[in-house]
């Protein structure tokens, strides 16, 4: 990637994240990055391109840091528990300002516009990725248990941004131990 894309896609998500996607125009991103209209143009032919762009460079951190969390983890259970100590780990980090995927979603509602699409996948990938994780622990009803965690996360992740994220944290993380000692009560 080269240096003023990397400093574009840098300086939007920053921007995009905290300040939200429609209210950052792409005059302030290009007047940020210190880049001409005309290499913004030539990296991403337009806003929703670099949209897109940033999601995706979110989903890819999200799945390096599942990855990380897994490969650090003993067991299955573990690895449950270290996803979802990673997720508490970001609702507690400064400048929390809830999902990236969720504000995204909110902001473009229409199913089939590109940024809700990405949105979509990114979704579905973690969903798919929970239920595998849980399926790994014996639970034999892994895809329903996976989507109770995706609601106790999106749960977590809108509330995390409002109001201390300690308690939420805390819900969150307990809900996660409910969701594995239910599978554990039918074994």
């Amino acid at each position: 990637m080269s240096e003023a894309r990397s400093r574009l896609l840098t300086t939007a998500s920053r921007l995009f994240y905290s300040e939200g996607l429609h209210s950052v125009g792409v005059d302030r991103i290009i007047s940020e990055a210190s880049v001409t209209r005309a290499t913004f143009y030539r990296h991403f032919p337009s806003k929703e391109d670099l949209l897109v762009s940033y999601l995706r460079l979110a989903d890819e951190a999200i799945r390096a840091q599942v990855e990380t969390a897994r490969a650090a983890a003993p067991d299955a259970a573990g690895a449950v528990r270290a996803v979802a100590e990673s997720i508490a780990g970001g609702i507690r980090s400064d400048g929390f300002r809830g999902c990236a995927f969720l504000n995204a979603a909110a902001e473009y509602p229409d199913p089939a516009h590109p940024v809700h699409q990405a949105v979509l996948a990114h979704r579905e990938w973690f969903l798919s990725t929970v239920t595998d994780l849980l399926a790994r622990t014996g639970e034999t009803a892994a895809e329903p248990a996976a989507r109770h965690f995706v609601m106790l996360r999106d749960g977590a992740m809108a509330a995390g941004c409002l109001t201390d994220p300690e308690p939420i944290c805390e819900t969150f993380l307990r809900g996660v131990e409910g969701i594995l000692r239910y599978r554990a009560t039918l074994a």
